[in-house]
């Protein structure tokens, strides 16, 4: 007894000793903006591809959403496993496919392709014949090999690629003056992204591990480029993937920021389409210690999100 007040003592003068952490600034809800952000370029470049208007892609994405009530289940399994709202998942959906990829009539095309990536056994990640594996382990990445954490670990190597090999000739090597994913994860053709999240595979990479750790789904590896491009196409596989994608978001500005985001799906739309969020979290952060009332603010995607959030919130 004399042992468990002592303990008792103890604990209570270091908490009372330690300054209590200040609590997150919740970002008010809605957009910022009166007017929605000017759309980026290449948006329109594939909306006149397609010759179909936003708001055209808007109605047909959310029609699939409607009618698609076990699509609408597993959305929201996967947002309850990452403890998140289903609706930020629905806005990303919603966003991806007004924006960034063409019409979908049916999320059953998502698990056709998913099949035929399984079996497409020639993939693999590279540039001129280095595999991104054998390129990861060249010296310059030294610094990246203690992180244990995949988001830090690929968020290291991006870092070190822009500033020792992009654009540059390296050993005799030229490299692309261009991002990493682009580089390095394009193996089929000009897409970038996959599946109903529209999911890069280098994305996909930098939350394998909380995928891994929540959903009990496989570790992903950058050597077996199929079963990678199986799991964002998926959609059993790829929405928990777009639920960890918005958890680490929410979860980086709160603890880089001191700012909750949790309730604006707009906001999380817009990181979820721009990323970069451990950049952006810390440019808040330094930008709120000269103005306290400093917020994130959405782009274009996102504010169509907020701007038709109790529309998305009636497929809930």
């Amino acid at each position: 007894m004399r042992l468990l007040r002592s303990a008792l003592l103890a604990s209570l003068l270091i908490a009372t000793a330690l300054p209590a952490l200040a609590a997150p600034v919740v970002a008010p809800p809605g957009n910022r903006s009166a007017e929605q952000p000017e759309i980026d370029m290449s948006s329109i470049k594939r909306a006149g591809e397609t010759k179909e208007s936003f708001e055209a892609k808007y109605r047909r994405i959310y029609a699939l959403l409607k009618r698609d009530k076990t699509l609408i289940r597993s959305i929201k399994r996967s947002a309850q496993t990452y403890g998140v709202d289903p609706v930020h998942l629905i806005g990303a959906i919603i966003g991806e496919h007004t924006y960034n990829v063409g019409g979908l009539d049916s999320a059953q095309s998502y698990y056709v392709k998913a099949l035929a990536y399984l079996g497409t056994k020639d993939l693999a990640f590279g540039y001129k014949g280095e595999s991104v594996t054998d390129f990861v382990a060249r010296p310059q990445f030294a610094a990246c090999e203690g992180l244990e954490a995949d988001y830090d670990l690929w968020t290291c190597r991006e870092d070190v690629w822009d500033a020792s090999f992009r654009g540059k000739t390296v050993n005799g090597k030229s490299f692309p003056r261009d991002r990493f994913s682009k580089v390095f994860f394009q193996p089929l053709y000009a897409g970038q992204t996959f599946g109903l999240g529209q999911i890069n595979p280098l994305t996909a990479l930098t939350v394998s591990d909380i995928v891994h750790r929540k959903s009990g789904l496989p570790l992903l590896d950058a050597e077996r480029a199929p079963q990678l491009y199986q799991a964002i196409m998926d959609p059993n596989m790829s929405l928990d993937y777009m639920a960890a994608i918005i958890r680490l978001s929410i979860d980086v500005y709160r603890d880089t920021a001191g700012v909750d985001i949790s309730q604006n799906p707009g906001l999380t739309a817009t990181l979820y389409n721009v990323g970069d969020v451990k950049v952006r979290a810390r440019a808040l952060a330094a930008a709120r210690k000269k103005n306290k009332s400093a917020m994130p603010q959405e782009n274009y995607y996102g504010w169509l999100v907020n701007d038709r959030l109790d529309e998305l919130r009636a497929l809930l």
